[in-house]
């Protein structure tokens, strides 16, 4: 079956598509026929080599959700998931890939009105997104700031956001063009990446949910209202500055809280039905999927390109 690795960290590049053996599915596994593989922001960050630190080495194959039909399972495991289409976690390896395998937990059955793509868009991000606004102690009436809201989690930060009741739903956006498709989605107010907005642009924000991190986080922290919260759901810009806390420190009267937030720390069965329901709500409309494009498998490193140029609106799919 054909694979794409990391022959290389750093530029999209260094990626190769290879053909190796079908992986065979442990005991608890399933192994899944791909139909559709999401690209996210994690997997660049794991092909720059930024996450070295936590053991990724060369031959690394990306990828951590797919949508498809369970082909085997392992032992131990219901074999009446053979046949099903399905949306699966795959770790953060192994999905750049004809076939996949997951852990049967990790796996959930799709509606028959959502398509693969949609699935992958949305099945991680999701949960991120919803989670993330439940650190953050988000409630109705507050106003919320999305950085890095084109991708995503940030698109569906923004619609959840709007749908439970936010006074404000404020986003950066690099071009007219992106502000305006996030206004459809639920955005209000439209600021640049440095945080500056028109003159109607809330002064302050009680939540921000970012996704970018890098040298300007800074900024957004003292965007924030007295007891306002900042969650950090990502660094797809690079990490902050070291001496970042500083800024809170600086407004310590203003009682700010930081956090940042994985779904690793939530407990499986919470992620599963929290997912459950968003691909409920997108398969009757009730939730918007961006689907950017669909690329054949062998086309990871253009997929990889497209998010380094900063192209990307919503998530680039990958089809074998």
């Amino acid at each position: 079956m054909k694979t794409v690795v990391i022959r290389t960290f750093g530029d999209p590049g260094g990626m190769e598509v290879v053909d190796v053996p079908a992986p065979v599915p442990a005991p608890g596994q399933v192994r899944i026929a791909t139909e559709a593989i999401g690209v996210g922001g994690v997997d660049a960050v794991i092909r720059r080599g930024t996450l070295a630190a936590y053991g990724f080495r060369e031959g690394h194959v990306l990828g951590s959700e797919v949508a498809g039909r369970v082909a085997a399972v392992g032992e131990g495991v219901d074999t009446s998931w053979i046949g099903r289409r399905v949306w699966a976690f795959t770790g953060l390896s192994g999905g750049y890939a004809e076939q996949a395998v997951a852990a049967v937990e990790d796996v959930l059955a799709l509606p028959d009105d959502l398509i693969g793509a949609d699935a992958v868009t949305l099945g991680g991000s999701g949960v991120v997104a919803h989670f993330a606004l439940e650190r953050a102690r988000f409630t109705p009436g507050e106003t919320v700031l999305v950085r890095g809201a084109a991708g995503s989690i940030g698109i569906t930060a923004v619609q959840l956001a709007a749908n439970r009741g936010a006074s404000a739903v404020a986003v950066t956006a690099s071009s007219v063009d992106r502000g305006a498709r996030l206004r459809d989605l639920g955005a209000t107010h439209v600021l640049d990446r440095t945080g500056e907005g028109g003159p109607d642009t809330p002064l302050g924000f009680d939540v921000v949910i970012d996704v970018v991190g890098g040298p300007q986080l800074p900024l957004f922290l003292d965007k924030l209202n007295p007891n306002g919260r900042f969650v950090a759901v990502g660094v797809v810009g690079g990490q902050p500055p070291a001496d970042f806390g500083m800024r809170l420190m600086d407004a310590f009267r203003k009682s700010l809280s930081f956090a940042t937030f994985s779904s690793d720390t939530v407990p499986g069965p919470e992620r599963q039905s929290v997912r459950s329901s968003q691909f409920a709500d997108a398969a009757h409309g009730d939730l918007r999927t961006v689907v950017h494009e669909v690329l054949p498998l062998d086309q990871a490193a253009l997929a990889h390109h497209r998010m380094d140029a900063g192209e990307v609106f919503g998530r680039i799919v990958l089809a074998p």
